[in-house]
């Protein structure tokens, strides 16, 4: 299993973790109406029986019928992660003050996603085994950063209230357009991303945007910062950027839209961590049951 390597941890968790303050989105129906003329006396008759109308809402957008296409996704995409392993290479590097890489430590590992809905809510755990450990220098400290291909669970009905979504117009990349929402974390709501410090969970307060492919409904990008520094823990800043791509199985042909890569930056007064993880070689599980006739033969 991995080796953790240092006391700050940074993750999406499936606990709920609670801020200070709250608010709640407000929604409306849309009714329409189509009135006859009428007489006077029939004119003042309908008023004093019929209830007043709802007050209208505005339509739908595009950008919002995607994300509503995208949170019934959600629960596929985590039913699909189960089924599949792949190899998972991690980069551990400290960022200079010219914006690169100064040192890196790389491994490399088995990697498989594993949910479980049994006591009603569902809880994610990531399972992984070295294949090809980093050499490590204990001179340095690095950060540890795990879960956040799990980031789909700002969408999932456990946490449909700790979020406000806006439609964010439309964007093409390599000849496909995609729908683009922002989400903005509810203060005082459940927090699917914490930082792990010295046995400790700091809720995150995450906003940002997803880029969602209109016909499927699937999340291809999701981009995630701290919506206020957390500087009484040290926290300066911090971005996460994650893809998704289609990944394609054969016998039978399945697709499977799947995380290809994971990129952390996380800042302190003093120091830059840039994390990524690449998510390679997708292999799906395939079960077979064999019944076979037991009753003795003549």
């Amino acid at each position: 299993m991995r080796d953790l390597r240092s006391e700050t941890m940074l993750g999406c968790f499936t606990g709920f973790w609670r801020g200070k303050r709250n608010f709640r989105p407000l929604a409306l129906a849309s009714v329409l109406f189509l009135c006859p003329v009428l007489c006077p006396a029939a004119y003042a008759q309908a008023l004093a029986s019929e209830p007043p109308a709802p007050p209208a809402a505005k339509p739908v957008s595009p950008e919002m019928e995607a994300l509503e296409r995208a949170r019934q996704s959600v629960d596929k995409f985590f039913e699909q992660a189960t089924n599949v392993v792949c190899t998972e290479n991690v980069s551990q590097g400290i960022v200079g003050r010219n914006g690169k890489v100064d040192y890196r430590e790389d491994s490399i590992f088995d990697y498989q996603l594993q949910t479980n809905a049994n006591s009603g809510s569902l809880k994610l755990v990531e399972s992984r085994d070295t294949r090809k450990a980093a050499f490590r220098d204990s001179s340095r400290t690095l950060l540890i950063t795990n879960g956040f291909t799990a980031m789909l669970l700002i969408m999932h009905p456990n946490y449909e209230s700790s979020y406000t979504f806006a439609a964010a117009g439309q964007e093409g990349v390599d000849g496909v357009t995609y729908d683009k929402i922002d989400f903005k974390f509810v203060a005082g709501a459940a927090s699917p991303a914490a930082l792990q410090l010295r046995g400790h969970n700091y809720p995150l307060p995450l906003s940002g945007t997803i880029w969602i492919e209109p016909q499927s409904g699937a999340v291809a990008k999701l981009v995630a910062t701290l919506d206020s520094s957390l500087s009484d823990l040290g926290l300066t800043g911090m971005r996460s950027e994650i893809h998704y791509a289609l990944v394609r199985f054969h016998d039978p042909d399945e697709s499977y839209w799947m995380p290809i890569s994971a990129v952390i930056d996380v800042e302190t007064p003093r120091q830059h961590w840039r994390n990524i993880h690449r998510f390679t070689g997708y292999k799906r599980f395939r079960a077979t049951i064999r019944v076979e006739d037991l009753e003795a033969k003549p």
